[in-house]
């Protein structure tokens, strides 16, 4: 009878799930919370706590290990908030149970693959175990640098990039990120001893980040801020700069349209003063001609109230160089 009990107890209760972003993240892998393809495991020795129970610790108490529905998604959302309070415990107890359930699903998947895959988010969220086992060791990967252990780091890193390559997480601001892409990033960082937050990824962001990198004189961080602006969106940039045959002047919304096109040209604006201050002429000398030759209509808005051109900018600076 307890046995008939439990198993309706699950099958009435099993389906809720919760998905907790974490703030600082931003991001967290989406395999959908009603997919049928998803199974519901519930081990029995896990069964100490009911699935579908979120009631909260109370204030100063550690939030006790609750596996949810063992969905690989909640598993992954309840790991981001985990690091999201530097609880490396409860990191490593939800993405291990993640990887434990999931890696056999996840490595069929990967095996499948030639590369990430592509389409509409359905399609993309159909890899959910590859997707959030990926994510998991990109989230373990995190928690272990920062409690500066940095081999159990790069073996995480390492071991998403070499088995889970084409998982995709997707970020609640409606795009996917590549974890893999990521945790190569993170070794770079390990390697060079440095710590840079590229934000949310977006151009904005990382174009602000290369601003205040410029004020620090901080050559390093102004080229991983701009290398990875160029690396996320100066496609995007070319193709908006191939439309005009103009500066866009109608108005300050036209403007701002064009918004892959004007902080591509900034940040290598931005990169060719750094290179100038670092008396680096010939890096310099190159992205501002970069500027000039393939992102000329690109424009930056200036907090002032206005907007100037990089091209322009340029320009004069190569000028200043021809001095030099």
């Amino acid at each position: 009878m307890k046995k008939w009990l439990g198993l309706f107890f699950v099958a009435t209760f099993g389906l809720c799930a919760m998905k907790v972003f974490a703030d600082d993240q931003g991001a967290v892998s989406a395999a959908k919370m009603a997919s049928e393809s998803q199974p519901v495991p519930v081990p029995q020795e896990d069964a100490g706590q009911a699935p579908g129970d979120t009631s909260e610790p109370a204030a100063g108490v550690k939030a006790p290990i609750n596996f949810g529905d063992y969905r690989s998604s909640t598993l992954a959302a309840k790991a981001w908030g985990a690091l999201a309070q530097n609880d490396i415990e409860s990191v490593l107890a939800y993405t291990n149970k993640c990887i434990s359930l999931y890696a056999a699903q996840a490595n069929k998947m990967q095996a499948g693959l030639k590369d990430y895959a592509s389409g509409t988010n359905d399609e993309i969220f159909k890899y959910w175990a590859l997707n959030d086992v990926a994510t998991s060791l990109y989230i373990q990967g995190e928690a272990y640098r920062a409690a500066n252990m940095k081999d159990e780091a790069k073996e995480a890193y390492n071991k998403l990039m070499k088995d889970y390559t084409f998982g995709q997480a997707w970020d609640p601001k409606g795009w996917f990120w590549k974890p893999a892409a990521a945790a190569k990033e993170k070794l770079d960082m390990i390697a060079a001893g440095a710590n840079w937050d590229f934000g949310d990824y977006s151009s904005s962001t990382l174009v602000q980040k290369a601003w205040a990198a410029l004020a620090a004189n901080d050559l390093k961080g102004v080229e991983a801020y701009t290398n990875k602006t160029l690396e996320l969106y100066a496609g995007k940039a070319k193709d908006m700069q191939a439309s005009l045959k103009e500066y866009p002047w109608e108005s300050k919304e036209k403007t701002f349209s064009y918004w892959a096109l004007n902080d591509v040209g900034t940040a290598l604006f931005i990169m060719g003063e750094a290179y100038q201050n670092a008396g680096k002429k010939d890096e310099a000398t190159g992205a501002y001609k970069r500027v000039i030759n393939e992102f000329f209509y690109s424009q930056c808005w200036d907090p002032g109230g206005w907007f100037w051109k990089p091209s322009e900018a340029a320009q004069q600076k190569l000028g200043e160089l021809d001095n030099v």
